[in-house]
């Protein structure tokens, strides 16, 4: 399904400008093959016994094994859980299992991080599956407390980078033991020489992130997730008997320690996600089970609250409380009793009696309780530690639309409704911060990047909000009166051709290299380390994918707070702005083609003031792209014009939000979505047809 992206741009004076621009919005029958189910190779999957059980019907502690299967992005995280669930023999209807959120599935990225249990040689091993992108570190944040140990998946050919060193850190600092699996090794460019190279460097990232000996003794193995099999020793290709993830399974059961656990202690539970329950309006998708943040509905159970039971048994009936700490002391914010027990077994959400310590549950019964708030017998008062957060980096105020086109298809226009589903997103999302804005009825919301901010976005449009929202703002701190700045880590990997773009490009907006050399097992490649400041990396990953022709990768993730390294220089042109009002005509862009690059095609309306492309200078040009072909009553044979147009640039929401400048404003709605410059009046509006 097509998008356009419309950009409106308002001036002091009474001129307008306004910007359309195109853009792709994944299309559900564009996932036809994705959807597919594949054959793959599940041999051993009978030794799933069943797990044992104590006399009160709880799991066996010493039985459960806790373990977060953490990664950089596109290093095979949920292709690794697809091949670990069908293992156990559980059913697997389509690739990418666990990634159920539809976002999910159409941008291929995990966004949340979702929990499943299997069982394996009369183990029950409780498995979560990790977003691998810097802006939901946030997630990953959130699990690392419910667990023990921790499956760290590394592309035998890529080797450690930026993200890997964000996950194992925080992996490192709850003490979780962790598994090295080298994925990819079946790739021709892999060798056990590039294997054993990772791994040193590997090492070496333990020791420079303070990993205990225990846990500089990890286990290292071999993996395809693709091909459904994992190994002790290296190879290319196991015998057919071994092509499965037992070897896998098994190092879990060995190396992960049960969790610490006492069944007679009175009942404690850390909430770590909380959902509402609903009856599911006609309207709206269902998500499949496996999204713990949209779960499948049930009627008349009120939130779902999902953590560890850190002691004691939990049973359908008991009473229990909610708890929070204060810097005041511990205050009890609600009663209620156990209503539903619930537990994720594969794909299914299977209801249960009772759960014991150690395992990870979903329960119903209590409505007030948030993130990191703790559930407990009534007869406990004290509450359990919370979690412990990465700030967030940049923010951006949320207020209501009030674009020419406000009104004409959204349902949820007021500022109360907006507020509303904000702080429903900051109760499920620790990584998001909902504070009241600088306008009346609005709201500034923090989070860790415009991926995760545009994700946000794209999500409340679906949902019918119309809004608007102010582009990215870095988030500054002061100590001793100087001031810091959010500064990331960047790889970058790119043909030896576009080296030199690449570092004018990042130096330009204040970054460092620290490092650079040729990709091992590569010929003409160049893999380059930086630093960067946040705000210099907004709206660089369009430009950098369309300089290299989708042939480079970035990635980045946050390093800490440093010195602020100074204003930036110019980033973006002038624009191309409509002084007339009507249908675009073929004719007039014809004329227009050089002068920039435009965002509109024939056909679309334009009004004044909008935006119809980017100048090829520095300045702003007022154009009229509805200017018509003179009609006379003079027939002329032979006059007629033979147009043809280059296609308009395409523009993705995230491209669309790098691309606004810091005095300007994105409005949202179901078919559009605006971005408005406030203190010289542009604004861009992007339209989706």
């Amino acid at each position: 399904m097509a998008a356009a992206l419309l950009l409106r741009s308002l001036r002091p004076s009474v001129s307008r400008a306004h910007i359309h621009l195109l853009s792709h919005a994944s299309s559900p029958t564009a996932l036809g093959s994705f959807l597919l189910p594949r054959l793959y190779s599940s041999a051993a999957a009978s030794t799933a016994a069943s797990p044992v059980f104590t006399p009160g019907g709880v799991m066996d502690p010493s039985r459960i094994r806790n373990v977060a299967v953490i990664a950089h992005v596109d290093h095979g995280k949920t292709t690794l859980m697809d091949r670990l669930l069908r293992q156990c023999g559980a059913d697997i209807p389509h690739e990418r299992a666990m990634d159920s959120i539809s976002l999910e599935r159409e941008r291929g990225i995990t966004i949340a991080s979702k929990v499943t249990s299997v069982s394996w040689k009369e183990n029950e091993l409780n498995m979560v599956d990790t977003p691998g992108h810097a802006d939901f570190g946030g997630e990953v944040e959130r699990v690392v407390g419910m667990v023990e140990g921790a499956v760290l998946v590394v592309d035998a050919g890529e080797g450690p980078l930026a993200q890997t060193k964000f996950v194992l850190s925080k992996a490192l600092k709850y003490g979780l033991r962790p598994i090295l699996l080298l994925n990819k090794v079946d790739r021709p460019s892999v060798s056990e020489e590039t294997c054993d190279e990772v791994e040193s460097l590997v090492f070496d990232l333990f020791a420079n992130l303070g990993a205990t000996e225990e846990q500089l003794d990890f286990p290292v193995l071999y993996a395809s997730a693709k091909e459904g099999w994992a190994s002790l020793t290296f190879t290319k290709s196991p015998p057919d008997n071994a092509k499965n993830m037992s070897s896998l399974l098994d190092s879990i059961v060995r190396h992960v320690p049960s969790p610490k656990a006492d069944l007679e202690a009175p009942f404690q539970m850390l909430k770590d996600k909380s959902l509402l329950h609903q009856e599911p309006s006609p309207r709206k998708e269902i998500s499949q089970p496996h999204n713990l943040k949209v779960v499948i509905h049930f009627s008349l159970t009120g939130r779902i609250l999902t953590g560890r039971v850190r002691s004691g048994v939990v049973r359908v009936g008991d009473k229990v409380h909610g708890l929070r700490s204060a810097d005041d002391g511990v205050h009890k914010i609600e009663d209620g009793k156990v209503v539903k027990l619930m537990k994720k077994k594969g794909t299914n959400m299977v209801t249960v009696e009772a759960a014991g310590a150690g395992d990870i549950i979903s329960m119903a019964g209590l409505a007030a309780p948030a993130i990191g708030h703790t559930v407990a017998n009534s007869e406990i008062l004290s509450a359990l530690p919370t979690i412990e957060l990465d700030p967030p980096t940049i923010s951006m105020t949320f207020g209501v639309n009030d674009s020419p086109l406000a009104g004409r298809d959204g349902t949820h226009l007021t500022g109360a409704k907006i507020g509303n589903r904000l702080m429903a997103e900051a109760e499920t999302n620790l990584a998001i911060n909902v504070l009241p804005g600088p306008l009346s009825e609005s709201y500034e919301v923090q989070g860790r990047g415009e991926l995760q901010l545009g994700i946000l976005i794209e999500n409340m449009r679906r949902e019918g909000f119309e809004l608007s929202v102010s582009p990215p703002k870095v988030m500054y701190k002061t100590e001793r009166g100087e001031r810091l700045e959010p500064i990331e880590e960047v790889t970058v990997e790119v043909g030896e051709e576009h080296v030199g773009f690449v570092l004018e490009t990042i130096t330009h907006r204040k970054g460092e290299v620290v490092d650079m050399g040729p990709v091992p097992g590569t010929t003409g490649r160049t893999r380059i380390f930086m630093t960067c400041p946040s705000r210099g990396l907004v709206g660089v990953k369009g430009i950098f994918s369309s300089f290299t022709r989708g042939t480079g990768f970035m990635h980045r993730a946050f390093q800490a707070y440093a010195k602020y390294r100074g204003p930036l220089g110019s980033v973006r042109k002038g624009v191309l702005i409509s002084v007339g009002k009507g249908l675009i005509t073929s004719h007039a862009l014809m004329s227009l083609e050089a002068r920039g690059i435009l965002f509109v095609s024939p056909g679309m309306e334009a009004y004044e003031g909008m935006i119809v492309g980017e100048h090829s200078r520095d300045s702003d040009l007022e154009v009229n792209p509805v200017r018509t072909k003179e009609l006379t009553n003079i027939r002329a044979p032979g006059k007629d014009e033979n147009v043809r147009l280059s296609p308009p640039r395409l523009m993705s929401l995230e491209e669309a939000i790098g691309y606004v400048a810091a005095d300007e404003l994105i409005e949202a709605s179901i078919m559009f979505l605006i971005l408005e410059r406030i203190l010289q009046k542009f604004q861009l509006l992007i339209l989706f047809l």
